[in-house]
């Protein structure tokens, strides 16, 4: 009797693009089920390529969390947009997300305006439906498909996990059929290193988000396994200025010591080993105009 035929494998990239702050990282974590992206209410916290990985019955789906896309002002914006449009071009598909509870700001109208550029398939995804009005978002359903042609419109809430499972299964059932290029487990091709970083950064705009200015950033200086199991992080907050070292460190050290507790309980989660975290801040002037850090994140230095 001959075996039955096995399912051919399905792989394919997933390019998460919109305006910031729609929901992308958090819908990239509930896509795949784990923290692989961070997530705060500051604007613009992505800033590299995250890429997380799941697995939907016969198909590999790599999802790219790319920085938000808006009007850039500075050498950083410009490094991130065109860092974002670049993966929607390289993708197997495009979704792009939109609050569905402040509509088309003037982000979104640049976004919509350049998205008959994006060769893949496109998708259109409206993220906070919990929070919008029902006839409202039937008029906005509407408006969007009038502006492009998308092959498919999704209500979800990235938040609650509502519509979540329908939409990873749209992704599965289109992207082409291929070898999976990642082991069935991983779910991130971030390094430790980096993705530790990430961690702290996260908690760093969530304790200071009002106070500490958006140019400071996070590297992992030495990451040592130990005998125990367990792993020593060390780690260095970059800002600018010595009066942004004084918040972070916060009254009598406080403040850094909250932010390394914080991040030392997630990164352990993360790398699911102990961790020890030691946290150093320092001034580097100017660190948005040196192309090494740009290197670092990932992200090609503008020119101009």
């Amino acid at each position: 009797m001959a075996e039955p035929a096995q399912a051919e494998t399905c792989c394919g990239f997933v390019a998460l693009i919109g305006a910031p702050n729609v929901g992308k990282s958090t819908l990239l974590n509930a896509l795949v089920g784990a923290k692989v992206s961070i997530v705060t209410p500051k604007v613009q916290t992505t800033r590299t390529l995250i890429r997380g990985i799941t697995v939907a019955g016969n198909a590999q789906l790599i999802f790219v969390d790319t920085p938000g896309i808006f009007s850039p002002r500075r050498r950083l914006d410009r490094a991130m947009v065109t860092t974002a449009w670049g993966s929607a071009q390289d993708a197997d598909l495009v979704a792009l997300l939109i609050d569905a509870q402040k509509g088309i700001k003037d982000d979104d109208e640049g976004i919509l305006g350049r998205l008959g550029e994006i060769r893949p398939k496109k998708l259109l995804v409206l993220n906070k439906v919990d929070l919008a009005e029902k006839p409202a978002l039937l008029t906005l359903t509407q408006a969007l498909n009038e502006r492009a042609a998308f092959a498919a419109t999704f209500m979800i809430s990235a938040r609650t996990g509502n519509g979540v499972a329908d939409l990873k299964s749209w992704f599965a059932a289109h992207v082409p059929p291929g070898p999976w290029l990642y082991p069935e487990d991983q779910m991130s091709v971030a390094p430790l290193r980096q993705l530790a970083a990430e961690i702290t950064r996260e908690k760093l705009y969530l304790r200071l988000h009002q106070e500490l200015p958006y140019q400071s950033t996070v590297e992992t200086e030495v990451w040592k396994e130990l005998k125990d199991g367990s792993v020593r992080i060390e780690q260095t907050i970059y800002v600018e200025r010595e009066s942004q070292r004084k918040i972070v460190l916060g009254n009598a050290g406080q403040t850094i010591k909250a932010i390394g507790a914080a991040a030392r309980a997630d990164i352990a989660v993360a790398i699911e080993q102990p961790a020890h975290l030691f946290l150093h801040v320092k001034v580097r002037e100017g660190w948005g105009d040196d192309p090494e850090r740009y290197r670092e994140m990932g992200l090609e230095f503008p020119k101009e």
